[in-house]
């Protein structure tokens, strides 16, 4: 076979990135390391656009998946990726494919005005590329957490199941149930979804150091302990958690009112977050 003519015009990394989390919870089935840790980036393809583009696959997570496995092929098994690097990694993805500006459009507070802005990229990616992530946090009351960080398919089941719980109450509400089935409905759906978040928060424990020292790895011993010491503790270590969680996420960006704005009762600064979804990770 002669070599391809068209060859030369394939696609080539167009950034190269470092993941916040350093590779640290990856074995070789998910990450194939570099010499310089550096993983190459390369631009999406007309099939990963579509993939994209489609409502099944990125409710079931298998889009997003797909794409970073074509765009980062370094990485063997996105569903592996731990929640550290997910913003990095759409970062990249975005700029290797369209450039370093992407346009968001947000409410103004307030007045409820929609506007838009227009993000540097590369700023934002140099923001988390300085993120120090760490894998403990201790609570208020002395307990020192070791977390297991949450990987893609994880976080995956846990939203298509409070999407599924989301389109049940919009179905019941909707029903002609007599009030006491839509209740009962209502009651059922929430007492699943708080199973499902109490279980998260349990498989999100590595371990638990107590004031004096005392450590607990057994996670049916965690599970009993969280079912029996007092709420303030429980609350005090899912804050620990979403902390240690929201490191190398991109952080909201501040953005300043319009003298007019002010006038109609707007702060003077307000926060807008930045999100990557289907409405606005495309051109």
């Amino acid at each position: 076979m002669t070599e391809n003519a068209l060859n030369k015009y394939y696609r080539q990394p167009q950034i190269y990135i470092k993941l916040p989390s350093g590779g640290k919870w990856y074995g070789p089935d998910v990450l194939t390391p570099t010499e310089t840790g550096e993983l190459p980036v390369l631009p999406m393809t007309a099939k990963d656009e579509l993939a994209f583009k489609t409502p099944d696959a990125l409710i079931n997570g298998q889009a997003i998946v797909d794409v970073i496995q074509s765009c980062l092929p370094n990485i063997k098994n996105a569903w592996k990726m731990v929640n550290f690097d997910t913003d990095t990694i759409l970062l990249a993805i975005r700029i290797a494919t369209y450039g370093e500006t992407m346009e968001i459009k947000f409410n103004v507070p307030v007045t409820n005005e929609q506007s838009e802005t227009t993000l540097n990229l590369p700023a934002l990616l140099e923001d988390l590329r300085r993120s120090e992530v760490t894998d403990t946090a201790t609570t208020k009351s002395g307990f020192k957490i070791k977390l297991n960080p949450l990987d893609y398919q994880t976080l995956t089941k846990i939203a298509t199941a409070q999407f599924e719980q989301q389109k049940m109450y919009g179905t019941v509400s909707s029903s002609s149930l007599t009030e006491e089935q839509k209740s009962k409905a209502y009651v059922d759906a929430f007492t699943k979804l708080n199973t499902i978040n109490f279980d998260l928060l349990i498989d999100s424990v590595n371990s638990i150091t107590t004031p004096e020292g005392a450590e607990e790895t057994d996670t049916a011993k965690i599970r009993e302990f969280m079912n029996n010491c007092p709420s303030t503790i429980v609350d005090e270590i899912q804050s620990a958690i979403g902390n240690v969680r929201s490191q190398a996420q991109v952080k909201p960006i501040t953005m300043k009112a319009t003298e007019e704005q002010i006038k109609k009762g707007v702060p003077a600064t307000y926060q807008v977050p930045v999100t990557f979804d289907q409405s606005n990770f495309f051109v």
